[in-house]
């Protein structure tokens, strides 16, 4: 590893931290270096302040060093007003003349206009420094702005002879098939993505929250598709303690609340595509589905789909809803075990665009 991939492997750790709060913005870590030192650090914590390359030059105690240093910044610095001014137009006003960028911003109002306004100014601009590592960091981001889609990660629990859900149940609510040690995963998951959806057979035999209750972080927003509007208004999905979006038929036969938005998708279209259409309308950069095996297989089969986390726990049921089958293109990418839970994790290349 070379010196401007080590420093660019810093910018990725540090854009971490951002993960579930920078929404739409892609999480970005930034570096200064004066003479091999790393004099500053920042990272993008949340949408709508600073950006990493404004803490990083702001975190640098003596300004008079960034003439003759270096920045580094995981993705290229913004050209455009937002909320915040442009990254560019600082880092060429603090007179720092040597840039080092993971990779480009797909976004259209970024896209190569940051690199060519840095070196328009005289700027020395080195790019594509741990390219892919860069990509897979803001794989959400990339994939909203690219394929016109969110991110798409399948989740759900099988047993060892592979059911989701027993074929009866006394009451409404989730059947564990996993243990808790999994279960505080999965609300961690949902902390990282923008949105968590669910179908009308799930919300009606689990009553699921679909909130952050086992971690800390920020509730998804829930996404659940209700043709006929067939859930009822006290089910906890409905509670309005959080945002929520329902996919239905005929949005005129409902009222939206302070937090509950009612659409329309053509249910006579491709259900999944129609979903991506509409999470696209509202912003929706990544969702985890959850749910029921319906709903999932639906995006399986129409290609839409990025990520595929498996649990097998040790259970058996005998009978049941049988758990959704994966394409040809899943490649098993992660395989863990979890106590006596069996944790696959699946990518899909060959993603769809809509």
């Amino acid at each position: 590893m070379n010196i401007h991939e080590k420093y660019i492997k810093r910018c990725i750790e540090l854009a971490r931290n951002g993960l579930g709060n920078t929404y739409p913005n892609p999480m970005v870590g930034s570096l200064i270096v004066y003479k091999g030192k790393i004099i500053g650090e920042g990272w993008h914590r949340k949408a709508g302040e600073a950006h990493a390359e404004v803490n990083a030059i702001n975190s640098v105690k003596d300004q008079e060093l960034l003439k003759d240093a270096s920045i580094y910044v995981s993705l290229e610095p913004c050209s455009h007003f937002g909320k915040t001014p442009p990254c560019s137009d600082l880092i060429i006003a603090k007179g720092i003349k040597r840039v080092v960028i993971g990779t480009i911003d797909p976004f259209a109002k970024v896209a190569g206009r940051g690199i060519k306004k840095l070196m328009d100014a005289g700027c020395e601009v080195n790019v594509g420094i741990l390219e892919k590592e860069c990509y897979e960091l803001n794989k959400r981001f990339f994939t909203f702005h690219q394929k016109k889609r969110p991110y798409i990660i399948l989740k759900w629990a099988q047993t060892q002879d592979s059911f989701i859900a027993p074929l009866a149940r006394d009451e409404k609510r989730p059947v564990w098939i996993t243990n808790n040690h999994s279960g505080q995963l999965v609300h961690k998951w949902r902390s990282e993505e923008a949105g968590i959806l669910v179908g009308t057979t799930t919300a009606l035999n689990d009553n699921p929250k679909l909130n952050v209750r086992k971690w800390t972080g920020n509730d998804p927003v829930r996404i659940l598709i209700d043709k006929y509007l067939k859930v009822p208004a006290d089910s906890a999905i409905l509670d309005d303690q959080q945002k929520t979006i329902v996919l239905c038929d005929d949005s005129s036969k409902a009222e939206n609340k302070k937090n509950t938005i009612y659409d329309n998708i053509d249910f006579s279209e491709n259900i999944a595509k129609e979903v991506c259409r509409v999470l696209v309308k509202h912003e929706i950069q990544s969702v985890i589905i959850e749910g029921g095996s319906k709903t999932l297989q639906q995006f399986i089969e129409a290609g839409l789909w990025d990520e595929a986390r498996l649990f097998t726990g040790k259970s058996y049921f005998g009978e049941g809803t049988p758990a959704p089958r994966l394409s040809a293109s899943a490649r098993l990418k992660v395989e863990k075990f979890i106590e006596n839970d069996h944790l696959k994790i699946y990518r899909n290349d060959q993603g769809d665009t809509i």
